[in-house]
């Protein structure tokens, strides 16, 4: 593959006792593109992405972040390399301050991690930084409130926001808007697409709406296998695609689940 891919994988494959979860999976994630993974109940959407971020060990194949391989390496070391995923950094903490949410994430991408005794002046500078992430995510105006307070779509904009001040790469997001309602899964769309205008973003999301609407690639998972892949246009119209979905007829992934 080319140098326009930010993340490879090469014949990954993921057996647990015998069941082959992922077999054989090739993906190439392109710099600067939203890259959604889609598939039905049990496709292996999610093993791939806990593979990826390195929570399990491929049983065969490899995976390259920029060209290196990151095979073998634990979450921390290829959070550093700038492979974050949302919740690695993002659950958040729910009794401090939105603002104070950011700056502990701030922290750890400054190498200060914790470090609460640093001076007045290192700590202002994290704030200025961290009402700009804020700004960016629309939270500027919620800085100072405490996080538990925060409404179910906003948290979630909190969570991207944490995932932010890492300064990914490569932000993995794992269903974005689950559980949402239809505003805030407008918020947190327009929020992801805002967010990848200098990144690039691999998300597992289930809402076909948002996919259609904001992925540049899809690549559609069943059985472990990858199907299909392209813009939404081609893969919605897919034969193996709609076979998978259960249905015969182009509306076949609207309101599929993942």
């Amino acid at each position: 593959m080319s140098n326009d891919y930010i993340l490879e994988t090469r014949d990954l494959v993921k057996e647990f006792k015998g069941f082959v979860a992922v077999n054989n999976v090739n993906l190439g994630v392109r710099r600067g593109q939203i890259h959604a993974l889609i598939g039905p109940n049990g496709a292996g959407k999610t093993t791939v992405f806990n593979l990826l971020t390195k929570f399990l060990i491929p049983t065969h194949g490899q995976i390259l972040f920029k060209g290196q391989d990151i095979t073998k390496e634990k979450p921390a070391q290829v959070a550093r390399r700038g492979l974050v995923r949302s919740f690695q950094i993002s659950a958040t903490f729910p009794n401090l301050s939105v603002m104070e949410n950011v700056r502990i994430a701030l922290q750890r991408s400054t190498g200060v991690s914790l470090h609460f005794w640093r001076s007045e002046r290192i700590l202002d500078r994290l704030n200025d930084k961290a009402m700009a992430i804020l700004e960016e995510v629309g939270l500027g105006e919620f800085a100072h409130i405490t996080a538990v307070e925060l409404a179910y779509g906003r948290k979630r904009a909190l969570e991207i926001a944490t995932t932010l001040a890492m300064n990914p790469e490569l932000m993995l997001l794992d269903e974005p808007t689950q559980g949402m309602g239809h505003e805030d899964v407008d918020r947190v769309t327009q929020l992801i697409k805002k967010v990848s205008a200098n990144r690039t973003i691999l998300m597992v999301e289930h809402n076909m709406n948002v996919v259609s609407s904001i992925a540049d690639t899809i690549s559609v998972l069943q059985r472990g296998q990858v199907i299909a892949e392209g813009p939404y246009e081609v893969v919605s119209r897919d034969p193996q695609v709609l076979e998978a979905y259960m249905g015969s007829t182009d509306n076949a992934l609207e309101g599929a689940h993942g």
